[in-house]
């Protein structure tokens, strides 16, 4: 039987693959876009996660700044940016992807940060691509630098197996506790209204940012 899955490679409101940021974000990160699928996939995933940092303080959770051409232009963002740019440039080069959220037990995380979220249970979301005939998840999320400061494995992804748990050097992985589900564009109402009510104190006086005056990177010292 064979699944039209057409409607999940255009582009949309925040998979704004047609934007010439994300064009020029996917020329610098694939050698060849008639290479097969899972080369290309493999491909966009490292551009995605090591070439766009992971940062959580001063995020934009904006409509406009969750759209793939904003966290390109940004350089930067977390889970809830990166997966949808993933999401994005996958479906540009012919491959159906879909975003998926959940709650997680996060290692990345600096005591500053598991006091602004308020425990270490983050909401968190991923990509979901269509490959070979089978749904693979994906989290193109932490960067390669990030990970060695805070002493975890990068997380690899082969086009194949699904992509989910950061090992640890401490010992143990990330947890997946809750699946919320697969969407086919941002559910932004979805994901702010989530935001909100879980992790109040992370979101800046507006309600559509997260709180700056941070960085990750010079948190993981203070482990």
């Amino acid at each position: 039987m064979t699944i039209d899955l057409t409607d999940l490679t255009r582009p949309t409101e925040f998979l704004d693959y047609e934007t010439e940021e994300v064009q020029a974000f996917i020329d610098h990160a694939v050698k060849d876009r008639s290479a097969d699928r899972t080369t290309t996939a493999i491909e966009l995933y490292y551009a995605v996660r090591d070439d766009i940092f992971y940062e959580v303080y001063g995020a934009d959770l904006s409509a406009e700044g969750l759209k793939a051409s904003s966290t390109v232009r940004a350089k930067s963002g977390f889970c809830l940016h990166k997966a949808a740019l993933y999401a994005a440039v996958v479906r540009a080069l012919g491959i159906p992807s879909r975003l998926v959220y959940g709650d997680v037990r996060n290692h990345l995380a600096s005591p500053r940060l598991i006091e602004h979220i308020g425990a270490d249970v983050f909401f968190h979301g991923l990509t979901q691509l269509y490959l070979n005939g089978r749904w693979v998840k994906a989290t193109p999320v932490f960067n390669k630098m990030l990970c060695k400061l805070y002493r975890m494995q990068a997380l690899e992804f082969d086009g194949t197996a699904d992509s989910l748990y950061h090992p640890h050097s401490e010992g143990g992985s990330m947890e997946f506790l809750v699946d919320h589900g697969a969407f086919d564009d941002v559910p932004y109402d979805y994901v702010i209204a989530t935001m909100r009510a879980k992790h109040p104190k992370f979101l800046d006086d507006s309600g559509s940012g997260t709180v700056s005056g941070g960085s990750l990177a010079k948190e993981a010292a203070g482990r």
